[in-house]
């Protein structure tokens, strides 16, 4: 499903989570769209074209064929992005397809190496929601995050790696020779001999009462590219201090939504790279509280109208809000960390290489006659790369770099493998 596909016709409601799931797996998956609302003249006539009394919101036109009540899942069926593995033995399996898992992707196949990547959703990871990456080398434009993980996805299958997308990883373990097994969902088997955990994270919760209630009604996880180009006039707030969410104000002033950015610290300058940090500054559209938290929504109708904002002062605020975008960070999808023997901090992000060392020392379950490889966990053979990972920068260019690293560390691993046999 990586080639883009001629620009689709949506139709359905602005409003219904549905809709939104929808229309944001087509901008992930960096697909052309053209959305109208159910009763614009624009649908209407569409809907007369293909001859539909009643449609099944939402509804979606790729060429001749219609899709009724349409579905992320019913697209990627007909796609044929279902496909199972072609095979039941790889020497490298990469679980997740983000920057550093497709890094990991490329790398290894280009190598020669059997590659199999497993991931849940669709390719983009956090990184295919960031309307712009400008600091992404060789793009001094700047580039949507979901072109470029697009544009990874094809490299990555260019050279032979297979990408099974929509089936996550419900089990994995090791055989008596060391070898990795993994189950998908499907109850797919597939064995590898050396595995790279990219998985990246899941967005980190807001703990305010009627948020997941309102979810797809006004409330978004991540920077809403799907929503942008529909918040002109609209106000907008964004909860988070990081480059994603000062992508996301920028996107949104620029399409002419009046923006209330809420950051919990002093200031932006911390976690902020400087150039949007000035862009911001500059926006007559875009308005920074600072030590400002969120602290109630309002809703109408089962939308969100307003917000409630209190900052570090006692001042509480009452907004008015179409919609509220949190971009508060991250937690490391690492819950699988501990069942397969995986050493994580205190934030549970996977140890690595030197970080397992204990006084330059080798954990005492370390089996073999060398120290742990620089991005190999405390299971030898399984190697993390990314935001997963302790330490890592959390920038798309690191993540790439650590994947293209995981892969010659797991010819390394391979090379092992093949003298000790």
């Amino acid at each position: 499903m990586s080639p883009q596909r001629p620009t689709l016709q949506v139709i359905g409601r602005r409003l219904d989570p549905e809709d939104h799931r929808l229309r944001d797996f087509l901008t992930r998956a960096d697909q052309p769209y053209e959305f109208y609302e159910r009763d614009s003249p624009e649908a209407l006539e569409l809907l007369a074209r293909h001859g539909i009394a009643e449609p099944r919101l939402p509804l979606v036109v790729d060429g001749d064929r219609v899709f009724d009540a349409a579905t992320a899942e019913a697209l990627v069926e007909a796609w044929g992005g279902f496909d199972p593995p072609s095979r039941a033995d790889y020497d490298v399996a990469v679980v997740g397809a983000g920057p550093a898992g497709l890094g990991a992707a490329v790398y290894a196949a280009s190598d020669g190496l059997s590659t199999v990547v497993f991931e849940r959703d669709i390719p983009g990871g956090q990184a295919g929601h960031t309307s712009l990456i400008e600091n992404f080398f060789g793009h001094p434009e700047g580039v949507e995050g979901a072109h470029l993980l697009r544009l990874a996805a094809r490299q990555a299958e260019r050279f032979g790696a297979e990408l099974v997308l929509m089936r996550g990883v419900t089990g994995g373990d090791r055989d008596g020779d060391g070898r990795w097994r993994f189950t998908l969902e499907g109850e797919l088997k597939v064995a590898a001999d050396v595995a790279i955990a990219a998985p990246g994270m899941v967005w980190r919760r807001l703990e305010v009462e009627g948020v997941d209630e309102l979810l797809g009604r006004g409330v978004y996880y991540g920077a809403g590219r799907s929503e942008a180009a529909r918040c002109a006039d609209d106000d907008v707030v964004v909860v988070g201090a990081g480059n994603s969410a000062g992508q996301a104000v920028l996107n949104f002033a620029d399409a002419g939504a009046r923006v209330t950015m809420c950051v919990r610290g002093e200031a932006l300058g911390r976690t902020m790279s400087r150039y949007l940090l000035t862009r911001i500054e500059q926006h007559p559209l875009i308005d920074v509280r600072v030590r400002t938290q969120v602290r109630e929504l309002h809703a109408d109708d089962e939308h969100l109208r307003a917000v409630t904002i209190e900052e570090a002062a006692g001042t509480i605020e009452r907004r008015p809000a179409d919609g509220l975008f949190l971009c508060i960070g991250g937690q490391p999808r690492t819950g699988w960390a501990e069942a397969a023997g995986v050493r994580t901090d205190r934030a549970g992000y996977v140890l690595t290489g030197p970080d397992l060392l204990e006084r330059g020392q080798r954990p005492q379950s370390w089996p073999l006659d060398r120290d742990p490889l620089a991005l190999e966990t405390s299971v030898p053979g399984l190697f993390a790369a990314g935001d997963v990972r302790h330490g890592s920068t959390k920038r798309v260019a690191g993540a790439v770099g650590e994947g293209a690293m995981a892969a010659a560390l797991a010819q390394r691993r391979l090379d092992e493998l093949a003298a000790a046999a």
